[in-house]
């Protein structure tokens, strides 16, 4: 066994030994030229001619595109190689129940075509997540190394395009069918739509490309793509579910559906970007910057908005001389053609409003809405050149208003606006409920065509300011004082909130004989000021931070008027920033807006009657009243543990976050305990009730009340009051909001009146809040300002515990001194509770 060993180990050392030995060749002597070898299968470029021959049809454009058979072959220019392409995909055609229409945006991406090896052209995404600020410096290969593109194709070039002499190459062909003819995601629907919609596998063989169209600026892409969808789940639930289960796959297994995708270039001129300010809603876009003299990353941030920009040098200095001009390009929406014509005028006149915002910036015929041309085959609704309000037919009772945005600059490039049909029923609602109390044409089942119009007119022109960049004010209602919203010649001259952009619908202040009748927003001060940062045109500014300084000046002298102010659709503690809400006091414009429920409740039988028809009209109604109802009580509620959160910067004077006035808290608490916690019967119509609900309103009352109890006994108020209150004796605090609760909740004991079941059941509520309160773990937390608090480690479980005594003693002397048999059985069972709480072994 050695000797054999040894044998084969002296074999392979000789073998080794040669291999050695000839691999020492004469360093002066050049190894012998090696072709490289070709991928096998491979096919070399073909003379351009036999590629493109007499039988393709050929479209020009920013790709020029070639029908050659049953193929789609992309002409793809030097002079694009490495430019970044603008790709978005929508859907054409819908099947019906998803809750996914035509014109919706499906996918955006930006990708580029780059030359790759062995006669290739590669096609990746783009993603911005890190940028280099300077691109001679070596950080930036660093920013490089860490940010790698996905590549979503690679496509053999089948020809080379030579130019007029015949000698450069000019351009490359590929072919482009297979990718639009598979599923690719960047093209398609992405994971997490395919998982709402219940759709599985790619069916390639019912599927196809409609048509490719190319035009100067843009190259469409027409697909009709199936699915097959997954089989729903057994359920005793008869119906599908809309957006989980589509019908047509229920019918046949799969679905089809047709998707636009339009490339459309970048521009070669990035525009200069806005640094963002959130002293003023803006959409924006972010990402961070590597520098080399930096010490730390930082965060470009940029407010999404359109180009404008002067024809020329004379129309600059035109304009800084304080005259208006046209924009190089101005801003036009088109109406889908699908609209109703009745509402068309409306949603134009929307759309127009805007003018005289965009001419306090400067600027003349700077938007318009127009009418989309008939018969014209060089337009489609999905190209990407064309800006479109596009009208769904959808149960659906909402619009929205987005963009497509080059991610680099924040420059809008266009924008599809989604008007679903049942919108109209919406406004129906809310214009009956806010303002029948003083607007007798709200006091119809069915509007008028001039009041839907305008109606419409008003939700447009909402709508087309989110397209212009413009985010949610929440606070712009908060700067009317409440008496001003009953004043008719101050709502002539401003209406009830400065900005159309607030979800500030109509004036429900307004009380019968004040002679109000300007109710709908409008293009107010602050719609003005933010057009005017965002679009004004700074001829002499050199740099983006020469910009910064100039709107700096003007935020700051904007802000000594409180109309001009912005305040977030996202902050969770400031009471001044709400949806839905008028005026700068929630209790006084509550108090007034239920005084006109009052007079609306008894009039909704005779305003939604019709003959031979149900009475779902009459339930719709209601409902939508008790809704308003319920708004009004969360306005009220959030001014408890408030805390006001003011934009500043440090050139500006004053803090940013102050407490809400322990008084404003105190004001709001004892609303609560008037208007919901003492029982508001008046809401309880039974001639109403009989007609829509087998009961009688009493679970109906006990959601209304204890969802309100539940928002106000929250965790997260809990932590801000706590946190507020320590700063010092002056402000609100969690004893006193469960003394003034206390105090309202459980009035009878002081009265020795008796306690109704609507009563029992709020006081009930509230006793579980505090078994609840001294019951937490560790697993019960708050969130304040992004801090995770956990509450059992707080003050709160000793403040409730002790209350919870409190209140134990006071329904013992009430046990002996109430006379009625369902109170004495019911403060009997809370001092049961309370007792097993407190002493639960």
């Amino acid at each position: 066994m050695y000797n054999q060993s040894l044998k084969v180990f002296v074999l392979l050392l000789l073998f080794l030994s040669t291999e050695i030995i000839a691999q020492k060749k004469d360093k002066n002597t050049a190894p012998p030229a090696q072709e490289a070898k070709k991928p096998e299968g491979k096919k070399e470029p073909k003379p351009y001619k036999k590629v493109i021959d007499s039988t393709a049809i050929t479209q020009k454009g920013l790709i020029d595109v070639h029908k050659v058979a049953d193929k789609y072959l992309f002409e793809i220019p030097n002079s694009l190689i490495g430019k970044e392409i603008m790709t978005t995909t929508r859907y054409s055609k819908t099947p019906a129940g998803g809750g996914i229409f035509g014109g919706e945006e499906v996918n955006r991406q930006v990708v580029r075509f780059e030359k790759g090896l062995n006669n290739t052209i590669i096609l990746r995404s783009i993603t911005y997540v890190i940028m280099a600020k300077e691109e001679d410096k070596p950080i930036t290969q660093s920013v490089r190394n860490s940010s790698a593109d996905p590549i979503i194709g690679i496509y053999d070039i089948l020809a080379y395009k030579k130019d007029e002499a015949g000698k450069e190459n000019v351009a490359s062909v590929i072919d482009m069918t297979p990718t639009f003819e598979a599923d690719v995601q960047t093209f398609s629907l992405d994971p997490i739509k395919k998982q709402l919609l219940s759709i599985q596998a790619f069916q390639k063989d019912k599927s196809f490309i409609q048509y490719v169209k190319s035009f100067p600026i843009n190259t469409e892409i027409r697909t009709t793509k199936t699915f097959t969808t997954v089989a729903p789940q057994i359920s005793r639930t008869p119906a599908p579910k809309i957006g989980v289960d589509l019908p047509a796959g229920l019918d046949a297994g799969v679905v089809t559906m047709e998707l636009n995708t339009s490339f459309i270039l970048l521009p070669e001129k990035p525009m200069r970007k806005r640094t963002f300010d959130k002293r003023v809603g803006y959409f924006a876009n972010r990402y961070s910057v590597f520098e080399e003299e930096s010490h730390k990353a930082d965060t470009d941030i940029f407010a999404v908005r359109w180009r404008l920009e002067p024809k020329n040098e004379e129309d600059a200095q035109k304009q800084k001389r304080g005259e208006l001009i046209e924009p190089l390009k101005p801003i036009v929406y088109y109406i889908d053609p699908a609209t109703p014509d009745k509402w068309k005028p409306f949603i134009k006149q929307g759309i127009d409003d805007w003018q005289v915002a965009f001419e306090g910036a400067g600027w003349k015929n700077a938007i318009r809405g127009e009418y989309w041309p008939e018969n014209d085959p060089t337009m489609s609704l999905e190209d990407a050149r064309f800006s479109v309000l596009r009208y769904f037919a959808a149960d659906i009772q909402n619009a929205y208003g987005p963009n497509v945005h080059d991610p680099r600059t924040g420059e809008i490039m266009e924008s599809h606006i989604g008007w679903y049909h049942n919108i109209m029923s919406l406004l129906r609602d809310w214009y009956l409920i806010q303002t029948a109390a003083v607007d007798p044409k709200a006091r119809n089942k069915k509007f008028d065509d001039q009041l839907m119009g305008e109606l419409i007119r008003f939700v447009a022109a909402h709508e087309v300011g989110h397209t212009l960049g413009l985010r949610h004010n929440m606070g712009a209602s908060n700067a009317t004082p409440v008496e001003m919203l009953r004043n008719p010649e101050y709502q002539k001259k401003n209406g009830h909130t400065s900005s159309i952009m607030d979800y500030a619908r109509f004036n429900y202040v307004a009380q019968p004989g004040d002679g109000v009748t300007d109710l709908f927003p409008r293009i107010g001060d602050y719609d003005k000021w933010a057009i005017k940062w965002g679009y004004s045109y700074f001829a002499d500014a050199k740099s983006e931070e020469e910009e910064k300084a100039l709107l700096n000046e003007m935020t700051k002298e904007a802000y000594k008027n409180r109309r001009l102010w912005f305040g977030t659709e996202s902050s969770p503690f400031d009471p001044r920033y709400q949806t839905e809400d008028l005026g700068d006091n929630a209790m006084k414009a509550s108090e007034y807006g239920i005084k006109n429920l009052k007079y609306i409740l008894p009039n909704l039988i005779e305003w939604s009657k019709e003959k031979g028809e149900d009475y779902s009209e009459l339930e719709d109604m209601y409902t939508a009243l008790v809704g308003q109802f319920r708004r009004y009580m969360g306005h009220v509620t959030k001014n408890v543990g408030g805390i006001y959160e003011t934009p500043k910067t440090y050139d500006m004077q004053g803090n940013e976050y102050e407490t809400v006035p322990s008084s404003i808290q105190n004001e709001a608490v004892d609303f609560l305990n008037k208007q919901l916690f003492k029982t508001p019967t008046w809401l309880l119509d039974q001639n109403i009730l009989a007609k829509i609900y087998p009961d009688k309103g009493v679970e109906l009352m006990r959601g209304i009340q204890e969802g309100t109890l539940s928002s106000l006994m929250s965790l997260d108020r809990m932590a801000r009051l706590m946190e507020t209150a320590s700063l010092g004796k002056d402000n609100y605090s969690v004893d006193e909001l469960m003394s003034d609760l206390k105090n309202g909740i459980f009035s009878e004991l002081k009265s020795n009146t008796p306690i109704d079941v609507y009563r029992r059941n709020l006081q009930k509520a509230f006793v579980s809040k505090l078994i609840d309160a001294i019951k937490l773990d560790k697993s019960a937390v708050a969130n304040f300002n992004g801090r995770r608090i956990v509450m059992v480690d707080t003050d709160l479980p000793s403040i409730a515990r002790g209350h919870l005594i409190e209140l134990k003693n006071q329904l013992k002397v009430a046990n002996t001194t109430t006379t009625d048999r369902l109170s004495k059985f019911h403060i009997a069972d809370l001092i049961a509770r309370i007792d097993q709480a407190l002493n639960p072994k």
